[in-house]
């Protein structure tokens, strides 16, 4: 109150009254520094995911069997099992996790067997063959025969 008091006893002599002076001071504009602002959020969101990761991590260890070399007897086993269970209608995915496998390894024995099976394939082709010319053989031999016994009984020989 005082200070008014003031201000109106120098006003009532007469002067003008004065303006206090406030500084025109601009305050400097802020820029964003996207740049920045992007690392930092990346930063924070790889600290994130590697708290998440590491907590998890802790939380449930995951353990690797150990590496098995299965004999051809159990492949061909796990295949057949594999392939019965496709064929009942679940997928692969499911088949392959029942047998204890991986898919890849599911595929790779698949191509193993299926080229053996065509090297098979061709040996029994080549078995067929020569059975087939043996039978030929036989049975020119059996009819030859019965047509001798026939001109024989006939009286034409």
């Amino acid at each position: 109150m005082s200070n008014l008091k003031e201000t109106e006893a120098t006003q009532a002599a007469g002067e003008v009254p004065v303006k206090e002076q406030t500084p025109d001071i601009k305050a400097p504009k802020t820029r964003k520094r996207t740049a920045q602002r992007a690392g930092a959020i990346r930063t924070r969101a790889a600290n994130s995911a590697l708290q998440a990761s590491s907590s998890k991590a802790i939380a449930s260890p995951t353990v690797r069997a150990a590496r098995r070399n299965y004999s051809e007897n159990e492949r061909a086993q796990k295949l057949g099992e594999i392939e019965k269970q496709i064929g009942r209608g679940e997928s692969i995915k499911a088949a392959v996790q029942n047998a204890g496998i991986s898919e890849q390894t599911y595929y790779h024995w698949k191509r193993a067997a299926g080229q053996t099976t065509q090297s098979d394939e061709l040996k029994d082709l080549v078995k067929l063959e020569e059975e087939n010319a043996r039978l030929k053989k036989l049975l020119a031999d059996r009819l030859r025969k019965e047509n001798a016994e026939l001109r024989k009984k006939l009286g034409l020989a």
